[in-house]
């Protein structure tokens, strides 16, 4: 710091010689010129809104000031003038009432999925029951309609309920169904 003719001056390496004022002013801030949703950790003071005027704030000040006969008078008021037909839904949640809305928010999203479902394209077979005395005639229809060896077909025809085959078109499943069905054997489409 450089005193030249009384007036303090500081110099850094980098910067232009300036002046130190020994106390700021302080400013007094009117709290009704704020916005109403001022907070100071997020103000932003390169955002261009300026200020409610006073007839904001006159029309803020009746408004609190009314009963709530007359804030239900004046919002049915409202809506005739803006034309509303329903009220607007408002969502006020009190504490741990979160997931309950989002439960709420995802049932009619669900309802809306289960109406738009694409129809299937690709099925699985499933092998339900046989008739015991036709087994070898299933055991050699599973090995021609999949590319089962014969133990591996034995074991899936022994341990009904199996999935015969999967990723199946719908005409080939249907195919395979009436073939089983013709040796005696109950297969489904899932």
């Amino acid at each position: 710091m450089v005193n030249v003719n009384g007036v303090l001056l500081s110099r850094g390496y980098a910067q232009a010689a300036r002046k130190d004022e020994e106390e700021e002013e302080e400013v007094e801030i009117d709290q009704r010129r704020l916005p109403a949703d001022y907070d100071p950790a997020t103000f932003d003071p390169t955002e261009h809104r300026s200020p409610p005027t006073e007839r904001v704030f006159k029309l803020v000040d009746e408004v609190a000031g009314l009963t709530l006969v007359e804030v239900a008078e004046l919002s049915s008021i409202i809506m005739k003038k803006r034309g509303m037909t329903e009220l607007p839904t408002v969502g006020v949640l009190k504490g741990g009432a979160a997931g309950l809305a989002g439960m709420a928010m995802k049932a009619p999203a669900a309802a809306a999925k289960e109406e738009k479902k694409p129809e299937k394209t690709v099925f699985e077979l499933k092998l339900e029951s046989y008739e015991a005395a036709s087994k070898i005639k299933i055991i050699k229809e599973v090995r021609s309609c999949t590319d089962l060896g014969l133990k591996e077909a034995k074991d899936l025809v022994e341990k009904t309920p199996s999935i015969l085959k999967a990723g199946v078109s719908k005409e080939e499943a249907e195919q395979i169904i009436e073939k089983m069905k013709a040796v005696g054997a109950k297969v489904v489409m899932e």
